[in-house]
């Protein structure tokens, strides 16, 4: 049975300090009877936006905040196994906010847990899809538990009437209707949507002052390229010119070498969950490069049908993690048979980043499956170029007689 208003005694509330998330503090106990709100914040990279949140969550009326660290979580159980998987939501979108989402709401089901909350409450719009990947997440490890969403609660309609509750509240804010972006960053990406970016024959202004925070614009770049070599062990990433790397280190290392390139803009009109077309443009400098190194050592260490087979999982696995169903049978099936097709994807990716460009600059494994002797155009002892005679009778014998019975259709 569903609890009622005046049940709800403690909410947990997934808190970033944002714009959402703090007016609901003092909402919720305008409306849910002055209850007790435990703010709980997952830390996934959001770096400086961070500073100041306890302070701020217990001025608006916090009883508690919990800062949990989940970086090296987020990346090496969520992150790298995307990238295993080659999993890029409608070619572009590399994911990043749809995987950091579960891990966050499955510690905040720990906590609530922990605390015997009554409800868990979000800052997710009605509008989103990380109102889905949250409560997908609640509903699979906290099955009983009350969900509040305020966007499909208050009477608030927009962001401006958010700021015009937060100034009479005297919450502070660190934007204002200028500058009003609905962001979202964590350690592998930073998305920008809404104001301008709202039509999308509006060119993203990548070269104003502000507006790109983890690298420039291709225009900006250096003049001359820079060069990094990536050690896979197993499709994870380890090395880096030679220096072995955490799963953290490796991401913030690369988002800095990528960014000052100008590498990994995306600017996407992407189809969400709930059915509506979204304009956003991300930044994802280190992942932009992690999967196109990744990738490319895949290109020699996979066997045809392998390859093959593993580009139309990377699609359903990016639809899962965009639909927010990461705690699923069939994600964990696929991550399964991901890890198989990754037992000999190890070995030295060297590229060359120049002006927002990812280009091969070579790559070697002791796995390789590439053999020089047989692909060369020079004379060989290995293979017979009259064998592919009989082959491609044999590969175009349903064609023959489709074409001898005149049944070929232009």
């Amino acid at each position: 049975m569903a609890k009622s208003k005046k049940d709800i005694k403690k909410v947990v509330l997934a808190y970033s300090g944002g714009l959402d998330t703090s007016i609901i503090i003092p909402w919720l106990k305008e409306n849910y009877n002055d209850c007790e709100v435990i703010a709980v914040s997952g830390d996934v990279g959001q770096g400086t936006e961070l500073d100041g949140l306890e302070e701020k969550a217990l001025k608006t009326g916090a009883s508690k905040l919990y800062i949990e660290d989940l970086k090296e979580e987020f990346v090496t159980d969520f992150v790298y196994p995307t990238v295993k998987a080659g999993a890029v939501y409608e070619s572009k979108y590399l994911l990043g906010t749809s995987f950091a989402r579960p891990i966050i709401a499955k510690r905040i089901v720990d906590i609530a847990k922990k605390e015997g909350a009554d409800a868990i409450c979000h800052g997710c719009t009605g509008k989103g899809n990380d109102q889905v990947r949250f409560e997908l997440t609640i509903k699979a490890f906290a099955p009983e538990m009350a969900i509040i969403a305020p966007w499909r609660e208050w009477e608030i309609k927009s962001r401006d009437e958010e700021i015009e509750y937060a100034e009479a509240h005297n919450i502070p804010l660190k934007i204002n209707r200028e500058t009003n972006y609905s962001k979202d960053k964590n350690i592998w990406h930073l998305s920008h949507e809404g104001l301008d970016l709202e039509n999308p024959d509006n060119e993203p202004q990548y070269n104003k002052e502000g507006f790109l925070e983890l690298g420039v614009s291709p225009e900006q770049a250096p003049d001359e390229p820079t060069y990094i070599t990536l050690h896979f062990e197993k499709g994870v990433p380890t090395q880096l010119d030679g220096k072995t790397l955490n799963g953290t280190e490796m991401v913030t290392a690369l988002n800095e070498i990528g960014g000052k390139n100008g590498v990994g803009l995306a600017d996407i009109v992407e189809n969400r969950l709930v059915g509506m077309k979204s304009r956003g443009v991300y930044e994802t400098p280190g992942g932009t490069v992690l999967y196109h190194a990744h990738n490319k050592l895949e290109e020699i260490c996979l066997d045809k049908d392998t390859y093959h087979y593993k580009q139309k999982v990377a699609l359903e696995f990016a639809d899962l993690v965009y639909n927010g169903k990461w705690y699923t049978p069939l994600r964990s099936a696929l991550s399964a048979f991901v890890d198989s097709t990754q037992t000999y994807v190890t070995g030295d990716v060297k590229l060359k980043l120049y002006k927002g460009n990812i280009i091969d600059a070579g790559v070697t494994s002791p796995y390789s499956l590439y053999d020089e002797e047989i692909a060369t155009f020079d004379e060989d002892e290995v293979y017979d170029q009259n064998d592919s005679a009989g082959f491609i009778n044999l590969f175009g014998l349903p064609m023959k007689v489709q074409g001898q019975k005149g049944l070929i259709q232009e």
